[in-house]
This record gives structure tokens, C-alpha cells and sequence, in this order.
């Protein structure tokens, strides 16, 4: 008599990583059966990162269709290359999802077991997770909200810049207050100058506080970078 086929439960949870100065955003954690199944195979590894998940559905870091897809389900704080990865062959067949050919790149020689998994709550928890903004605290509503702000006002691109990066930033604990960078926000830019010419950087780093909200302070950041040409209000990085 054939075993049963064991049937799985996909659960993502957004977690911010205990390095967050490598990337301040939450990474997107595959829990299977409530388990974190990759933290044996891959402990220091992190997950896709919640900005992976803003993109069409066909583009989320666990999107999956009939033909098979090996993906780096968890990468390390520096490189792949340099301290190895771990990853994944995922697919459908009718309506189980199944992941499987696990590889371990890394110095770790454990692997997880094949997975299966039902696709219609496979799909739900996916969209849950790229919808979910509970886990976030008031500096990752901030700069996110920002970072919709700017792109929307098409400001940058008016002087020729291109907008890079907008980030939480997070007060690192333990510090004395001298050395302790304040929570707020980063944005960084570049002039557009065209493919391999030299461009200068630019950022801000935007202080939030405890007494406004954060669509005050949306406003109060958007109005000051779209007051003048951003290249005279920020920071010169290079």
C-alpha cells in the first residue's frame, strides 16, 4: 500500500534581520508546517527581502508555474559566492506545489525534504504576504510611503537624476548616544549623466520623531526634497 502523500502548510512571516545594516528591510521567512525548515540547512542565511514582493505576482520570489524554477531561497550577508547559498527547484503539477532538488552551496551539508503543498492556499498565503505591512514599525511605513512619494512625483528625473535607494533606518542599541545613529530615513540618488559616465551621488539622511505621524512626516520629507533641485539640498556622497 502506498504511503500518503503528506500535505504541507506555507506560512511567510516578515522578520527584520538581526544584521539589519546589511539590508534594513524585513526579509520574508518560508515557514513549512510552522517550522523554519531552512535555519538547519542554511542558518545564517536570509530570505528574499520584502522589496522582492512589490512587483506583479508572476514576479514574487516563490511565484511558481508548471515549468520548474531553481531559485536562492536563502543568501548569506555577503555573496553567494563567496560564502555559498541555498536554493531550490519549485513547480506546479494540478494543484499540489512541490519543491524539491535542494542544493546547498554553502560549507552546510544539511538539506530540507521534498515539499508539497496545496496550491490554492500556497497562492493565498503569497498574496497575503506581499499585501502584509503589519510587521512594520513607523520608520518602514515611513520610508516606504516616501519612496512612493518620490517615484509618483517624477521629481528627480526633472533634473536629470535617478532615485536609488529609500530605506528605514534603524537607531542601532547599545551605542553611547555620540555614536548612535538616529532612526530615520535614507534616500539616495545619482545625476543620469548616460551608460559608463562618472555620476555624482547624493543622499539624505531624514530624522523622523516620536511626536508627529507618519503621514506628517511624509509631507514634511516630501516638501523639503521637492522644494529645489535636490542636488542643492542634499548631502554630496561623491
Amino acid at each position: 500500500m502506498a504511503a500518503q502523500l503528506t500535505i504541507s502548510t506555507l506560512t511567510l512571516q516578515h522578520r527584520i534581520p538581526d544584521d539589519w545594516a546589511v539590508d534594513p528591510w524585513a526579509e520574508v521567512r518560508p515557514l513549512v508546517d510552522g517550522v523554519d525548515v531552512l535555519k538547519e540547512a542554511h542558518p545564517e542565511g536570509l530570505a528574499r527581502s520584502c522589496r522582492d514582493w512589490t512587483g506583479p505576482a508572476e514576479s514574487w520570489p516563490l511565484a511558481v508555474t508548471e515549468e520548474p524554477r531553481r531559485i536562492m531561497i536563502t543568501e548569506p550577508i555577503c555573496t553567494a559566492g563567496c560564502c555559498g547559498a541555498l536554493y531550490v527547484t519549485m513547480r506546479r503539477e494540478g494543484d499540489r506545489v512541490i519543491w524539491d532538488a535542494w542544493e546547498n552551496t554553502s560549507d552546510m551539508t544539511a538539506l530540507p525534504r521534498e515539499f508539497h503543498f496545496d496550491s490554492d492556499q500556497y497562492a493565498a498565503e503569497l498574496a497575503r504576504a506581499a499585501a502584509d505591512r503589519s510587521w512594520e514599525e513607523p520608520v518602514d511605513t515611513t520610508a516606504r510611503l516616501l519612496a512612493e512619494a518620490l517615484a509618483d512625483s517624477g521629481w528627480f528625473e526633472r533634473w536629470d537624476c535617478v532615485l536609488t535607494n529609500v530605506s528605514p533606518r534603524r537607531a542601532k542599541p547599545g551605542l553611547p548616544a555620540k555614536l548612535a545613529r538616529s532612526e530615520g530615513v535614507d534616500v539616495q540618488f545619482h545625476e543620469d549623466r548616460g551608460p559608463g559616465k562618472h555620476a555624482d551621488l547624493y543622499g539624505y539622511e531624514l530624522l523622523t520623531v516620536r511626536d508627529q505621524s507618519v503621514e506628517e512626516q511624509v509631507r514634511r520629507f516630501t516638501d523639503l526634497i521637492l522644494a529645489d533641485d535636490p542636488r542643492k539640498t542634499a548631502d554630496r556622497q561623491r
